[in-house]
C-alpha cells in the first residue's frame, strides 16, 4: 500500500506542473489588456509603463510563469488588479464558502443518488425502477440555472420559508454555524445536488443489477445467507466505482459553481471567477483557476487511495 500511494504522489508531480502551464496560457492567450479596468482612459504612456512595470507584464511569458509559479508554491498569488488586495486572502474566503457549498451538495446528491440506484437496481424493470430511472434523467438535463430561479421562485416568493440570496442575514458572508446562515445554505445545495444524483443514481443502478445477475450471488443465496448479508456484499462490490463517481462529482462541483453561485449570491470561487472575468484581473483568475484545479487533482488523489483501501485487487 505504501509503494502504491508513493507511485501515486509522484504521479501528482507532472499533473499539478501540466495544470498550471494550462492555468497561466489560458488567461495570457486571452483578448485584451488587463490593465484597462483600472487605468484612466487618457493615462499617459509613461504611467502605462509603470503599471505594467509594477504588475510584471513587461517580462517575456516564460519569465513570468516562471515568477508566478514560484511565488504560486510559497501560496502567493500576487496582487488583486482590481481590489488591491492578496489574492490568497481573495481566494481563502470564497474556497471555504464553495467547498462547504460543494460538499453539501454532494452529500444531498450521493445520499439520494445511492437510494435511488438500489432500489431501482433491485427492482428491475418494474415500475419502481421506471420511476428512478426518470428522476435520474430529469436531474442530468434541467438546466443548473433554470431550477435554481424556479427554487427561488417557489420557496423564497410564493413561500417564504428560505432565504432567496446571499450567505447571512444581512448580506454577510462572514459563515456561523446557525440556522440563521445554514437556511442560506439550502436552496444552492438542493440546486447543485439535482445532477451529481441523477449521475449516481444511474451509475449505482447498473452497478447493482450487473453485480445480482453474477454467480457468486446465488451461491452466497445457496449458501443460506440472508437479504441483508446478500445486500452487504453488493454495497462492497459497488462501493469502489461508487466512491469514484461521487469524487469527479465533487470536484465538478468545486469547479462549475459559477451559474448557481451567481443565481444565488453565494460568495464563492464562482462569483470570485465572474467578477474577475469581466474585470481582466489576471491575477485573481489565475490564483483561482490554479487552486480549484489543484483541489481536482488532490480530490483525485484521494478517490484513488480510498478505491485502494477498499478493492485490494487495483494494487495488483
Amino acid at each position: 500500500m505504501l509503494v502504491y500511494l508513493i507511485r501515486r504522489l509522484l504521479y501528482v508531480v507532472p499533473i499539478a506542473l501540466a495544470v498550471s502551464v494550462v492555468c497561466f496560457s489560458l488567461v495570457h492567450i486571452a483578448p485584451g489588456d488587463p490593465l484597462v479596468s483600472i487605468l484612466p482612459p487618457d493615462a499617459s504612456l509613461q504611467l502605462v509603463e509603470q503599471m505594467r512595470k509594477s504588475y510584471g507584464f513587461d517580462q517575456p511569458i516564460p519569465v513570468q510563469f516562471g515568477i508566478w509559479l514560484g511565488k504560486a508554491i510559497q501560496g502567493d498569488f500576487g496582487t488583486s488588479i482590481a481590489t488591491s488586495r492578496p489574492v490568497s486572502q481573495e481566494i481563502y474566503k470564497a474556497v471555504g464558502n464553495t467547498l462547504m457549498l460543494a460538499m453539501a451538495a454532494t452529500l444531498i446528491g450521493f445520499t439520494l443518488g445511492c437510494f435511488f440506484g438500489f432500489v431501482a437496481g433491485y427492482f428491475r424493470d418494474t415500475w419502481i425502477d421506471r420511476v428512478a430511472v426518470t428522476v435520474s434523467i430529469l436531474g442530468v438535463s434541467v438546466p443548473h440555472y433554470w431550477l435554481g430561479m424556479v427554487l427561488v421562485i417557489v420557496f423564497a416568493v410564493l413561500l417564504p420559508w428560505l432565504p432567496p440570496t446571499g450567505a447571512g442575514p444581512g448580506s454577510s458572508a462572514d459563515w456561523a454555524w446557525d440556522w440563521a446562515h445554514m437556511q442560506y445554505l439550502i436552496l444552492p445545495a438542493v440546486t447543485m445536488s439535482v445532477i451529481p444524483m441523477g449521475i449516481v443514481t444511474r451509475t449505482v443502478r447498473a452497478l447493482v443489477g450487473d453485480i445480482l445477475s453474477q454467480e457468486f450471488v446465488d451461491a452466497l443465496r445457496a449458501k443460506g445467507l440472508t437479504d441483508w448479508g446478500v445486500f452487504q456484499h453488493v454495497v462492497k462490490n459497488a462501493a469502489p466505482t461508487a466512491l469514484t463517481v461521487i469524487g469527479l462529482q465533487l470536484g465538478y462541483l468545486l469547479g462549475g459553481s459559477i451559474l448557481i453561485e451567481t443565481v444565488f449570491s453565494w460568495p464563492g470561487t464562482g462569483s470570485l471567477l465572474n467578477a474577475a472575468i469581466f474585470q481582466r484581473d489576471l491575477p485573481l483568475l489565475q490564483g483561482t483557476i490554479l487552486v480549484l484545479a489543484m483541489f481536482f487533482v488532490v480530490l483525485n488523489l484521494l478517490v484513488d487511495v480510498a478505491q485502494t483501501a477498499i478493492d485490494p485487487r487495483i494494487r495488483r
